[in-house]
């Protein structure tokens, strides 16, 4: 495995909270993309076009705090113990199924692995213990740091 990275979820407020960490941490964030910037946006209410799809912050040696915005409107509700994941990014896609299909023993897939429009082959699931993964791999072409 190449990386383990918190991923939180916040209730509209990514922004605010990821300016505050970057206050925090210093640094600049690796990628910071809206939804209004995502395929199919416009199917979403206009009050979510500005919300945050996703945002990077790099912390110190290879670790990255990664962070989105839930939304009501995509029925994602958030409570305390479900506003996060763990995101491990392997080296390989072979690697991704190995550890997602273990993963996904008596657990509820959100998203099976698959190829997504950011080009990652990525899947989602919350395991038998109530543990929310992402499982994730980047082609070599892409930059790792920009998941």
């Amino acid at each position: 495995m190449i990386k383990v990275n918190p991923y939180l979820n916040f209730q509209g407020n990514t922004e605010e909270a990821f300016n505050f960490y970057r206050e925090v941490f210093g640094g600049e964030f690796l990628m910071l993309q809206r939804f209004r910037d995502t395929p199919d946006f416009e199917k979403l209410p206009a009050r979510d076009h500005d919300k945050i799809m996703h945002v990077s912050l790099p912390l110190g040696q290879g670790n990255i705090l990664m962070g989105t915005d839930s939304l009501e409107s995509m029925n994602q509700k958030l409570h305390k113990g479900n506003n996060f994941y763990i995101c491990i990014s392997t080296e390989s896609e072979a690697e991704a199924d190995k550890v997602f299909n273990a993963l996904s023993t008596d657990a509820k897939v959100e998203m099976e692995l698959q190829r997504t429009f950011w080009g990652a082959y990525f899947g989602m699931l919350t395991d038998k213990f109530g543990v929310q993964w992402m499982v994730d791999h980047s082609s070599e072409e892409q930059d790792r740091d920009q998941i």
